[in-house]
């Protein structure tokens, strides 16, 4: 069977690593959440276990949901006598999204009526309803014009771990902790007789999570440990395999008492508020921890390092001399409750170099400049959210790293470099809320803003993946507009060396991460260098897709970041259509239909270069077979031949080619021949369209009316990102006429 396990934005890789060493068949990263292959005591096993996992969804139906009374027939021919007892009690989580149902306090209200209604005629008996603690808990989501109805096989959040008894301010949740803890790979240091220190500790999450980590206390039984009857099903769905249950908590229970008994007292906790350490005492004492934690009231400005009991197989391996490393977490504020104080950040970031100057951290930031803030350099940095806040998770190992000599400081930014750094900087303040809303990870941070500095830069933040160990790491692809003729060489050098060091002074990042593509003088005018050969892809992400790019070695990275509100439509509207995308490029837009539900894909192109990179796009996320075609050919003569219909075209053409195994393509004097073509492959009520990125592009609109109707899309399709260059492209929406 196929199920879902849901999580925080930013965990779905590591959850990935988790279910598949929890021993399910196949797990595959979506939006907030993992597609799961396995039995059903691979699902139960993943709520006793799962220390990321927010919710195990064990799906009963999906259904076509055009309307509230679809929704409702949907849920009310599912024969619920099979699945709940009609003296018991029920609830209904829901999660719309569309025009056709837009409450999901209705949408919940509809399907328990169904569930209720069924039950009633097969028993004369209904279920009552308890939101808190019911006996059958349900979720629905709705999305696209379908519902999907799930058992939830935890019965409520899995992050409840059942030890909170008091908190402070701003808590974290125990599964965004957990991500904490294993980004920081506190297991293996755990296991090298390490030690774990939160010198900002609130009510004690990170170090109550890390411990249970370190005992090997699954999840499921600290939050059964106050239920009425631990060991009970944490659901009374009729399906649940209860004594697969029961032999899953025996052997967590095993695990428990031998864990608790080797657990070594490693944990150090502070904070400047007493009565933030009290109650993390009472978390943890309820936790079963109150000697394996020590707690302490006391600044950050003064941390010491702390002194953990020698234990004796550790002192045993580790040698004359030496000491175990450790690892800190912590969770600084950074929200509105808890005002972002960047002197906080830099105090903390000074403390932790003086203290243990050779242990590892795991600093979860508000954001990427508070991270900055802390002064410490980043081997790797993760985008996670607490909530709706988008945090940076940096990990620093050492925390202390060896000062360079003064040669080799980076010189000061001269006056050209400080203008483009502060209007990087500005460029990034307009857009943030923009891309936090959208989970933009691709986008344009700056477009000749000031003319005589004339590049692009574009950031690229490549997506985790199972195994990878440069999640969030941020690249750069810089390129340079040619200048004009009668700016000397020189002056343009130095120019865009400024671009090159404002954009380094602004992100951070070594120079090897930021490709460059400088322009060079030669017969004919300015033209392009020779690019690196690196042979180097990243996986960054882009709506529901991940897409493959290589920003060293070629002139377009293989990703078209204007072209993204396209894209999203495209994915948008793809159900169950026959798509087509004609002058495919690499393929990020058929990507886009394949996941978005597309029941065929066809993707012309001259290259065949373009067509792998669109085959290994495609499975990358998972989707291949004879439904989705890659076809080598000019896009004009195979429209000739072609006689298929489709659903939804997209063609988006090169200004000019020429090509040596086609005729000379010109988008100007073509256009109208080739939208001809195109919409007569169009089925009834189908959508072509059509984009160039053309400046002088002119569409002959008396002779497209013709065979079409047509609609300027072109400003709902240009992305906050190039707002500056709102020319950038021309787009249109056609159908037949």
């Amino acid at each position: 069977m196929k199920f879902f396990a849901s999580c925080a934005k930013g965990l779905e890789y590591l959850l990935v690593d988790e279910l598949t060493a929890l021993g399910c068949t196949k797990a595959t990263a979506t939006v907030a959440g993992v597609n799961v292959e396995g039995t059903l005591h691979d699902a139960q096993r993943a709520v006793l276990w799962s220390r990321l996992a927010s919710r195990v969804l064990w799906p009963l139906a999906d259904y076509a949901c055009a309307d509230e009374d679809a929704l409702y027939a949907g849920a009310r021919a599912l024969p619920w006598h099979e699945h709940l007892d009609a003296t018991l009690t029920l609830a209904v989580d829901a999660h719309v999204s569309g025009d056709a149902i837009t409450h999901a306090r209705y949408a919940a209200q509809r399907v328990k009526d169904a569930v209720v209604d069924s039950l009633r005629d097969s028993s004369g008996a209904r279920p009552d309803v308890d939101v808190e603690a019911p006996d059958l808990r349900l979720n629905l989501v709705v999305r696209k014009g379908r519902a999907i109805l799930s058992v939830d096989l935890g019965g409520g959040p899995l992050h409840r771990r059942g030890w909170r008894r008091a908190q402070g301010e701003a808590p974290l949740k125990e599964n965004l902790a957990a991500a904490v803890l294993l980004r920081g790979g506190w297991p293996a240091l755990y296991a090298d007789g390490g030690s774990l220190l939160d010198p900002m500790c609130g009510s004690g999450t990170l170090l109550i999570e890390g411990a249970l980590i370190a005992a090997d206390v699954a999840p499921g039984l600290s939050r059964d440990a106050q239920a009425a009857q631990p060991g009970r099903p944490p659901t009374r769905w009729r399906g649940f395999d209860a004594a697969g249950w029961a032999s899953l908590y025996d052997e967590a229970l095993r695990r428990e008492r031998a864990g608790r008994l080797a657990l070594r007292a490693v944990f150090f906790g502070s904070d400047l508020d007493p009565h933030a350490i009290r109650a993390a005492r009472e978390n943890a004492t309820a936790a079963g921890l109150r000697d394996a934690i020590h707690w302490n009231v006391a600044d950050v400005a003064m941390l010491e390092a702390p002194h953990p009991p020698v234990h004796a197989a550790v002192a045993a391996g580790t040698g004359a001399g030496s000491a175990p490393k450790g690892l800190v977490v912590c969770n600084p504020p950074y929200d509105a409750r808890l005002a972002a104080d960047p002197a906080l950040y830099r105090t903390l970031g000074d403390a932790l170099r003086r203290a243990v100057p050779t242990w590892r951290a795991a600093l979860l930031c508000g954001d990427a400049e508070l991270a900055h803030a802390t002064g410490l350099r980043a081997q790797k940095r993760y985008q996670l959210f607490n909530g709706a806040i988008e945090c940076s998770l940096i990990v620093c190992d050492p925390l202390q790293v060896p000062q360079r000599a003064a040669s080799d400081a980076p010189p000061a930014l001269s006056e050209g470099a400080t203008m483009v750094a502060n209007r990087l900087r500005k460029n990034l303040r307009k857009l943030k809320s923009w891309r936090d809303r959208e989970d933009v990870t691709c986008y344009r941070a700056y477009d000749a803003d000031l003319p005589e500095y004339a590049a692009a830069i574009d950031v690229y933040i490549q997506a985790d993946a199972a195994g990878a160990t440069d999640a969030g790491t941020l690249w750069l692809h810089v390129q340079e507009y040619a200048a004009p003729a009668e700016i000397p060489e020189a002056v343009t050098r130095r120019r865009f060396n400024d671009v090159l060091a404002a954009a380094r002074d602004v992100f951070r990042i070594p120079r090897e991460r930021i490709a460059v593509k400088t322009r060079a003088r030669g017969k004919g005018g300015s033209k392009y260098g020779r690019f690196d050969a690196r042979h180097e892809f990243l996986v960054v992400e882009e709506g529901q897709v991940r897409l493959r790019v290589n920003l060293f070695d070629y002139l377009d990275t293989g990703l078209f970041l204007d072209h993204r509100p396209i894209r999203l439509r495209i994915a948008d509207e793809a159900r169950d259509t026959r798509f087509l995308n004609l002058f495919g490029y690499t393929g990020a837009a058929t990507v886009h239909a394949a996941v978005g539900g597309a029941r065929t894909t066809t993707t012309v192109d001259l290259s065949a270069t373009y067509l792998q990179w669109c085959a290994d796009n495609l499975a990358v996320n998972g989707v291949g077979g004879a439904k989705h075609r890659l076809v080598q050919a000019d896009a004009l003569q195979w429209l000739a031949a072609e006689e298929a219909q489709y659903d939804l075209i997209f063609c988006d053409p090169p200004t000019f080619s020429n090509s040596a195994r086609a005729s000379d393509f010109d988008i100007q004097r073509e256009h109208v021949r080739l939208l001809q073509l195109a919409v007569a492959r169009l089925a009834p009520g189908g959508v072509l369209y059509f984009s160039n990125n053309f400046r002088r592009f002119r569409l002959d609109e008396a002779a497209v009316a013709r065979f079409a109707r047509i609609e300027d899309i072109t400003a709902a399709t240009i992305p906050p990102d190039f707002a500056r260059n709102a020319r950038i492209h021309r787009a249109w929406k056609l159908m037949a006429a």
